[in-house]
């Protein structure tokens, strides 16, 4: 074992463009990060440019660095998809061959939904491919009037029901899920996640996602680098919707947060213990607050707070620790539609001690991630991706 302990950040749909079949998805000149600098006239984010991720594109404000302190590659997906589920699992091992099923263009079918409502008492308004806040805008007071579910979906694989907390208690809201997480395990409507999307009214009428957000998904067909981790007695701590990315399923420990700045707050309290094994992590913000939103400049400022907070963790990183950050799918908040975007992603990689750290070619699946973390701890490692290990001196 290299490394006792390995941080991996997942921010979530940060890509760097270029995909290889962006095409295919109809996400040709897709770039998250680079759009994000242009409408932000550049990112001054000193700690991730010291890492070295200006020398993975052209990103105005992010230079390039002949010493960098760690090292970087490009990673391109290996699966169909381009969705949370598809990402994370491919990184822990898992090629999903086929993607997973969607209703975008049509909504879910009748024979669905009339089941759903029968099994919950309630009736449903919406079942369109939507943005999640419009939708919420949209219906409502017509849920404050009637107590039907808000159901909606969008290019992914996802089932989000949407309920006001002072009208449909959380409890009734998940309860709720877990009966459309167990009818949408008929082949015909075998979807990636169920998702509660509970808000409340301010004041002034608006409305407001909360973070009691939770995500019913599909378990890993498969074992992943997680249940061998977990399986040899190592802590694989969750932190974020990382437990519920994977149904629980090779977490040994799950810290739910709010947002990203309490993730990287949890990751740092943390990184001030001693554990032997795996911290995953994922921040969903850059994705759900300001990607499917289009915010490009919101989504700069985050990026800005994450480096600032990247600074401090790296404080308490022990000689033997290694961390890694990358992502799980792009999310252009400049392009057309709402969506995620095919593209590449990035992977820093950094210990205290490395020698010479310099840019790595880049790799044709996510699951170099998985395959390093387990030749680092000596477990099974998975049937795709290779390890970097080796490389890291």
């Amino acid at each position: 074992m290299k490394y006792k302990r390995i941080f991996l950040l997942i921010c979530d749909s940060l890509g760097i463009g270029n995909g290889q079949d962006a095409s295919s998805y109809d996400d040709e000149g897709a770039n998250t990060l680079k759009h994000i600098c242009d409408a932000c006239n550049g990112l001054d984010i000193p700690n991730l440019e010291g890492l070295g991720l200006g020398n993975l594109g052209d990103f105005e404000g992010i230079y390039p660095l002949r010493s960098q302190l760690g090292y970087t590659l490009k990673l391109n997906e290996l699966s169909s998809g381009k969705d949370t589920i598809t990402g994370h699992f491919e990184m822990m091992g898992i090629h999903t061959k086929k993607p997973l099923i969607t209703f975008t263009k049509t909504g879910f079918p009748d024979e669905f939904i009339k089941l759903f409502e029968a099994k919950t008492g309630r009736k449903c308004v919406g079942n369109k491919a939507a943005s999640g806040t419009k939708i919420i805008e949209e219906y409502a007071e017509h849920q404050a009037k009637t107590g039907d579910w808000i159901v909606y979906t969008s290019a992914d694989s996802v089932f989000q029901i949407a309920a006001n907390e002072n009208i449909i208690p959380l409890q009734e809201l998940y309860d709720a899920c877990k009966i459309a997480r167990e009818l949408t395990m008929d082949p015909r409507w075998k979807i990636g996640r169920v998702i509660a999307r509970p808000f409340i009214k301010n004041k002034d009428g608006s409305y407001t996602r909360t973070s009691s957000r939770h995500d019913f998904a599909l378990k890993p067909p498969a074992i992943t680098v997680l249940d061998n981790l977990k399986n040899n007695n190592y802590d694989v701590i969750g932190i974020g919707k990382i437990a519920d990315i994977f149904a629980n399923q090779g977490i040994t420990k799950d810290i739910k947060t709010i947002n990203n700045i309490d993730t990287i707050n949890r990751v740092i309290e943390i990184a001030k213990t001693d554990f032997n094994g795996l911290c995953f992590v994922n921040l969903v913000d850059f994705d759900s607050i300001y990607g499917h939103r289009r915010d490009p400049i919101g989504y700069g400022k985050a990026i800005k707070e994450f480096d600032l907070q990247l600074e401090e963790l790296m404080r308490y990183l022990k000689p033997d620790d290694l961390l890694m950050i990358s992502s799980d799918h792009g999310n252009d908040p400049t392009f057309k539609g709402t969506d995620h975007t095919r593209e590449q992603v990035p992977l820093i990689i950094y210990s205290k001690e490395l020698i010479k750290p310099k840019q790595l070619p880049e790799m044709d699946s996510f699951a170099v991630i998985g395959a390093t973390i387990a030749d680092n701890f000596e477990v099974e490692l998975p049937k795709i991706g290779n390890s970097i290990l080796d490389k890291i001196i």
